[in-house]
């Protein structure tokens, strides 16, 4: 699991309100999880926002080929959590959240 690819720091899109979020993709037992850890403004600078510290997903497994899939994500634009799916492929890492068969997501570019 040390060696995922998926590990490391992950930005977010600007949200509705031009702000990005960076993104800590770690080990979590035996299974991923991504936690925001800092947050720009749409001006670049850092805030402190009430998402920062937050789990955004949790429990996401490989199965194979860049894809992760048994967890969970949470989305706090709705304050709801979602079944989750994630795809790496390079330096994007595609997450989404899904209600049966019908998903939406972002893709996160790789910080660090």
């Amino acid at each position: 699991m040390a060696n995922d690819p998926a590990i490391g720091i992950w930005a977010a899109p600007p949200d509705g309100k031009g702000q990005v979020g960076h993104i800590k993709v770690a080990p979590c037992g035996t299974a991923l999880c991504g936690t925001i850890i800092r947050a720009y403004s749409p001006e670049g600078k850092q805030i402190t926002t009430s998402n920062v510290g937050k789990r955004l997903f949790w429990d996401m497994r490989p199965n194979g080929k860049g894809d992760y899939d048994g967890g969970r994500v949470y989305v706090p634009a709705h304050a709801k959590e979602y079944d989750a799916k994630m795809q790496i492929k390079g330096g994007r890492l595609s997450v989404k959240g899904c209600v049966g068969p019908i998903c939406q997501g972002q893709t996160w570019s790789r910080v660090q």
